[in-house]
């Protein structure tokens, strides 16, 4: 089956969820007294061969409740070299070409008492078609009631499409969001999923219309959280927490995170890349 029509589909999707994310961080920035807004970068991806493999906008904020937040979209295509290749679902050295496209966030924030956050959704093909993603909940100091509410929202979506789909997928993230060599979590969770297969378009539609319900409960969700904490005062221990904490956060992505290795095989942005990285970090 032939792909073409549905990365467009999706692509279309990843671009509107991005402008409406945006338009939301935009208007917190608004009522904190801040005029800062988004900063677009386009950006192209030339493949080893010389011919155009895609690109995507890098968009970020540097605000007053938004230290640092990048929202980008991407569609790129191209070959897998051999040694990659056998790591991705469908592809393999006879087969490594691949399409992608995607919609990737993570927003690092002044106040410590406002939780970091991640998200992610993506369509990807190679032999096959598959969509993955989730989102997930990185707080320096974490307050209960706020977790409960990010996983509530992300539940009720999942729900919506399979009764099975909260359980695995938060029990996914748990397990992939974790640091062995510090052997903490890097969050409180959320969902992960990946490899949900689209063997004809009913499958198609049906993991298109469950990964738009993941965006539209993050888009829902989030902004409630930081406008809810955005005010609280801190002191400069639990800055200095926000600043350790970030430590932990970059060590994750540097070393375990799948995205942040996919990119880089596949001749991505770097600055869209890395800029997952908070603005500042210690480590003692």
């Amino acid at each position: 089956m032939e792909w073409k029509d549905q990365t467009a589909q999706a692509r279309n999707w990843f671009e509107a969820l991005r402008d409406r994310i945006c338009s939301a961080f935009e208007e917190i920035e608004r009522d904190a007294g801040s005029d800062a807004g988004f900063g677009y970068k386009e950006w192209d991806r030339d493949t080893d061969d010389g011919s155009h493999g895609g690109g995507g906008v890098q968009g970020l904020m540097k605000g007053k409740v938004f230290e640092k937040v990048g929202v980008n979209v991407s569609t790129v295509s191209g070959a897998f070299n051999p040694q990659f290749a056998a790591q991705i679902n469908g592809a393999s050295e006879d087969h490594p070409q691949f399409t992608a496209t995607g919609i990737s966030l993570v927003a690092h924030m002044a106040n410590p008492h406002v939780p970091a956050v991640h998200m992610n959704t993506r369509f990807l093909t190679t032999q096959t078609a598959w969509f993955g993603g989730g989102a997930d909940l990185n707080p320096p100091i974490p307050y209960k009631e706020d977790t409960q509410a990010f996983h509530a929202r992300l539940r009720a979506a999942c729900a919506a499409h399979n009764p099975t789909y909260y359980e695995r997928f938060s029990k996914w993230a748990d397990e992939y969001f974790y640091i062995p060599h510090r052997s903490v979590h890097r969050g409180v969770g959320g969902i992960f999923y990946d490899h949900l297969e689209c063997e004809d378009e009913p499958a198609f539609e049906r993991n298109l219309a469950f990964t738009r319900d993941v965006g539209e409960a993050f888009l829902d969700i989030y902004p409630q959280l930081v406008r809810g904490r955005m005010d609280t005062e801190w002191t400069r221990e639990e800055k200095q927490r926000q600043l350790e904490w970030r430590g932990r956060y970059a060590e994750f992505n540097l070393v375990y995170d799948r995205g942040t290795l996919f990119g880089l095989k596949t001749g991505g942005n770097i600055d869209a890349i890395l800029m997952s990285l908070p603005p500042e970090a210690v480590w003692d």
